[in-house]
């Protein structure tokens, strides 16, 4: 559908966010390949990542809210395999928060890298100051050896850590903030294995020649602003400057120079306080059809100001929320219906078991408790079998549970 006006409702304003995020693309009509991720990559420009595995990581799961049940092998060979044929599709770098990015897109953060050259966090400064000597070891280690782990360079250089508890998050040796400091500063890159273990290497090595290419910060603004522009459809500039974690003041220095090259537009949305911009190539579908569970980290819902604005939904993450005072659970998907948020579902795969557990299930004030439940227990059955899961099983927690655990019958995925 054509925009001719530049006054938008709320409705539209949500269908043409959907859109720009992939979700009113077609559905690969075989087992989704290389090329149908590529797709999803040009819609959301990068993918958070996230270390909780009691569903699926993070990373995984919006390729599989936009084209289906996939080969997660194919995600992580485009981000971490060390052959050259397929080439490297993503890498990993602090986007939006720890996210994967396209290689191309590397040199867009060389500002940032520029301001972390010391290191992003204060204490990791600190180690940095006081073993700038040992720098040029951790280098050397890793040249010679090649993409290693902070214990596997602590072994080459015959260090020994004092009281260390094995396995514990917190139990950061210096060497690992070493790494952490030049994976910052860009002097670093990393890939992961199996176990999502980070194993650092040289930059040049994981991104190739695009870590030799500088550019301007105001210019790299410039094109992050207009690519989340193009990942939203529409938005505000807290929105803009969410996506890839921008002040909005730099947001708005090139919020002309946008507009003056034809790429946004300012347009107002009935309801929203702030002015919108609208992506010269958004559209607005005359319906949207597609369900989805969404990951806690989809683009479409990780800002959560813009989750509330767009759909009237108000949600929160948790996981590090006290048990006894959580409202929904740990680990909850929002349930995308149409272009409605209809459901929350908090979701845990038992994989000793092969069950994907329904902890508790929530429905949104309005819908049809019967139709949400019967669209939610297919699409949980799906994911269920993308997982190799067995069975879905609903507990009784949530006003929506007895109808989804009627939907779900024996709770054998079909």
């Amino acid at each position: 559908m054509a925009l001719r006006s530049r006054d938008l409702s709320t409705t539209q304003a949500r269908r043409i966010a959907l859109a720009a995020q992939g979700f009113t693309d077609p559905q690969p009509s075989k087992t989704p390949g290389r090329a149908d991720l590529k797709r999803v990559l040009r819609r959301t420009k990068l993918v958070q990542m996230d270390s909780v595995n009691i569903l699926a990581r993070a990373h995984y799961v919006p390729t599989f809210s936009r084209i289906g049940a996939y080969d997660t092998g194919i995600l992580q060979r485009a981000a971490w395999s060390s052959n050259s044929r397929p080439p490297r599709l993503l890498v990993e770098y602090w986007a939006h928060e720890a996210a994967l990015i396209p290689v191309e897109d590397w040199p867009l953060f060389g500002w940032r890298m520029n301001h972390f050259r010391e290191g992003r966090y204060r204490y990791t400064r600190e180690v940095l100051r006081r073993n700038r000597s040992q720098v040029d070891d951790v280098l050397a280690i890793i040249t010679e050896r090649g993409a290693s782990t902070p214990r596997q360079i602590e072994e080459s250089l015959g260090i020994e850590r004092q009281g260390a508890t094995k396995g514990s998050w917190w139990d950061r040796g210096e060497i690992k903030h070493l790494c952490e400091a030049m994976f910052a500063g860009g002097t670093l890159s990393a890939v992961r294995n199996d176990h999502f273990v980070r194993h650092y290497d040289l930059a040049s090595r994981v991104v190739g020649d695009v870590s030799e290419v500088a550019v301007d910060e105001r210019e790299a603004h410039r094109q992050l602003v207009s690519r989340a522009a193009s990942a939203h459809g529409i938005a505000t500039v807290a929105d803009l400057a969410d996506y890839y974690r921008l002040k909005t003041a730099d947001v708005r220095a090139v919020l002309g120079d946008l507009i003056e090259d034809g790429e946004i537009c300012a347009v107002r949305v009935d309801g929203w306080t702030d002015e919108a911009y609208l992506h010269r190539t958004a559209k607005i579908p005359r319906t949207t059809e597609r369900s989805a569970l969404l990951s806690p980290f989809d683009p479409l819902v990780f800002f959560r100001p813009r989750t509330e604005r767009l759909f009237d939904f108000h949600y929160r993450i948790e996981i590090y929320v006290p048990e006894h005072k959580r409202v929904h659970g740990y680990y909850v998907l929002p349930y995308l219906l149409g272009d409605t948020i209809v459901a929350r579902v908090d979701l845990k795969a038992d994989r000793k078991a092969g069950v994907l557990q329904v902890l508790s299930s929530h429905i949104e004030t309005g819908q049809d408790r019967a139709e949400v439940a019967a669209r939610l227990a297919d699409d949980l059955t799906t994911m269920a079998n993308w997982r190799g899961l067995d069975t879905v099983d609903v507990r009784s927690r949530g006003e929506l549970a007895p109808a989804l655990q009627a939907a779900t019958r024996s709770g054998r995925p079909r």
